[in-house]
């Protein structure tokens, strides 16, 4: 039977990787990278270092092959469709390397950026391929430090505080409106800033803990109260995309009482 871990591999810091992890990488054949493309090529690059950092060399064998694209315009209610019509193309990809590059004997690896049960999707298509049945596999799953708990590791703070909720959420949400009855909110893939809608919000006094790249040596943190630090949140960010060509972020939203 051919077997499958899904291993968390941090936010990108080497040093981040579980004990776990390691095990499991080095009882990994065959590790598959998805290439995203040109602009974001380095993402496949901090996975090879990883490797390297980790893993002897000779030890394995790589197979890469390219991201399917999604349509990343869609929105409203073509968003979920958008996405649905990605994962099953991936399914597909997956399906088709785990048949041809893994033989019946050996163990397969997919590195998945923070902690797989996170914002990810790879266990939902694996999941897709096993229901197709075209190809037949066992896999098991190893959590990593995501970009949350690092994020509020890098900032010193916790996530929440004393008898209170933290609630984790989308960029996509949170333009919606801020969730009621929570005062601590980590939001994740916001493409469109969507932060920038409460800077100036008045009778509200809300404080932001962002970082960028975290984990990796392009790492950028900033914090303070948003309506001063928004504004060089955004230079920071757009300074930072034009440089790479993506980016990946991630920020804690803080709404403190009025006395």
């Amino acid at each position: 039977m051919r077997r499958i871990h899904v291993i968390g591999i941090g936010a990108g810091d080497p040093d981040q990787l579980t004990l776990q992890a390691v095990k499991a990488m080095r009882d990994t054949d065959v590790f598959f990278l998805l290439d995203k493309g040109e602009a974001r090529s380095g993402l496949v690059g901090l996975r090879r270092d990883i490797l390297d950092a980790h893993l002897p060399e000779g030890t394995y064998r790589l197979v890469e092959v390219r991201d399917p694209e999604r349509d990343r315009a869609a929105g409203g209610t073509a968003y979920s469709p958008a996405v649905g019509d990605w994962r099953s193309a991936r399914a597909g990809l997956y399906e088709r390397v785990i048949a041809e590059e893994l033989g019946a004997d050996e163990s397969g690896a997919f590195l998945v950026w923070g902690d797989p049960a996170l914002y990810d999707s790879t266990l939902g298509i694996l999941e897709e391929v096993l229901e197709r049945g075209a190809v037949a596999f066992e896999y098991d799953v190893v959590p990593g430090v995501s970009s949350v708990s690092a994020l509020a590791a890098r900032h010193r703070t916790g996530l929440n505080r004393v008898a209170r909720p933290v609630q984790i959420t989308t960029g996509r949400r949170l333009a919606e409106g801020l969730p009621d009855g929570v005062d601590d909110v980590v939001v994740m893939l916001d493409a469109h800033r969507a932060y920038e809608r409460y800077a100036d919000r008045q009778g509200e006094d809300i404080d932001i803990y962002w970082g960028a790249y975290i984990g990796t040596p392009d790492e950028i943190l900033l914090s303070g109260p948003l309506a001063e630090t928004a504004p060089r949140i955004t230079e920071a960010r757009e300074e930072a995309r034009r440089r790479k060509g993506w980016i990946m972020d991630t920020y804690l939203l803080r709404r403190n009482p009025r006395d």
